[in-house]
């Protein structure tokens, strides 16, 4: 059979286990004629007969009796099958890849609170500054951190940032009060060497671009530097904040810059609104929501 005629196997199913044609179509929520036509045309098809009708006693012939636990076992596969996906789009594994700094210093300390709301969720994170080949991958969405997000894909922002200066209590109290920026760029300046710092210099003088702590290339331990006393950081809020709320870490000057660069989360469209995606979403962004912004 070129085509298998589901519809009229349905309604097959639905009468051969009432043994009623009306029954059958109350259960499909259709008239008794509609029913009636669905079987007649599956038994032209067959060309037997798959009901014996006397009166309004309904038995299955011998036909009938054969192709209905294959008809069973078939409908209740397609049923399950489609449970699954069904199931698999709401809860399972949720592959997310994201930004390391990201993820370790702003959205690890708030993951309690997603897995505590939504424990059918078995979220997993990469965490990876690669762009994610989608298409080549079993990822449902990103975070990235940029200037925009990825061409292609469908996406949010879900957060700004802004640079500013850090170190710790015992290194300001060493140097003594920095009361303007030029103060600040007299001392040296711990940042990564890369383009995402680029506003603060455009805005605030290139004077400190070339005081830099020259071996280390990763912003954490550019923080770690600057608690541990050995000087100033460039970092990001986004970074930073709950180091200060916890006085790690001081501000040693109130000034701050927007940066260019901002937190995106971005999936394939065709996942981008699939549950378990679009909820961690929205909690991704309830929490970017609720986030202080610097002073």
């Amino acid at each position: 059979m070129a085509h298998l005629p589901l519809n009229a196997l349905r309604t097959f199913e639905a009468v051969a286990k009432t043994l009623s044609f009306t029954r059958g179509a109350e259960a499909l929520n259709v008239s008794p004629a509609a029913v009636s036509s669905q079987i007649r045309a599956l038994e032209e098809r067959l060309e037997q007969p798959l009901f014996l009708r006397q009166g309004r006693q309904v038995t299955l012939t011998d036909a009938g009796l054969l192709l209905l636990p294959g008809v069973q076992r078939g409908l209740d596969e397609m049923r399950q099958a489609v449970q699954a996906l069904e199931l698999e789009r709401s809860e399972g594994v949720l592959n997310v890849s994201m930004v390391p700094t990201f993820l370790q210093r702003w959205v690890m300390p708030r993951l309690d609170d997603f897995y505590r709301k939504n424990p059918d969720v078995d979220l997993r994170i990469n965490a990876d500054v690669s762009p994610v080949k989608f298409e080549n991958s079993d990822f449902h969405a990103a975070i990235t951190f940029g200037a925009d997000p990825w061409r292609g894909l469908k996406s949010v922002k879900l957060l700004d940032d802004w640079i500013l200066p850090v170190c710790s209590r015992k290194l300001l109290k060493k140097i003594g009060p920095i009361k303007s920026i030029e103060d600040l760029q007299n001392h040296d300046l711990l940042f990564v060497d890369d383009e995402s710092w680029d506003i603060w210099f455009r805005v605030l003088g290139e004077s400190g671009r070339n005081r830099r702590w020259s071996l280390l290339n990763d912003s954490l331990s550019i923080l770690m530097a600057a608690e541990q006393g050995q000087g100033i950081a460039l970092s990001r809020w986004s970074l930073a904040a709950r180091d200060i709320k916890a006085r790690r870490l001081v501000r040693p000057i109130q000034t701050v810059v927007k940066t260019d660069w901002s937190y995106y989360f971005v999936a394939p469209a065709h996942y981008f609104d699939m549950p378990k995606v679009a909820v961690f979403r929205e909690w991704l962004q309830a929490q970017c929501a609720a986030f202080e912004l610097p002073v």
